[in-house]
């Protein structure tokens, strides 16, 4: 299945880690919204903050929201 938004976190990783990617190319490990908005930055987005990625409809986020860094318990 193809996403609608440019842009996928992904859930958190067993380190509280989420993958960035932006279109078809894999950004970055995140450990929190900083670290989105600087991928970002590196991508092309200049005027992006960290309230804009926790708003943005461009932005899909898998597992949890901005707020969701922490890994899902079995």
């Amino acid at each position: 299945m193809v996403s609608a938004q440019p842009i996928v976190i992904y859930p958190a990783a067993q380190d509280g880690g989420r993958r960035v990617r932006v279109d078809e190319h894999f950004v970055g490990m995140a450990y929190g919204l900083l670290d989105i908005v600087e991928f970002l930055r590196l991508a092309g987005l200049d005027d992006v903050d960290d309230d804009w990625v926790r708003r943005s409809a461009l932005i899909e986020w898998r597992g949890g929201g901005p707020e969701g860094w922490h890994p899902a318990r079995d």
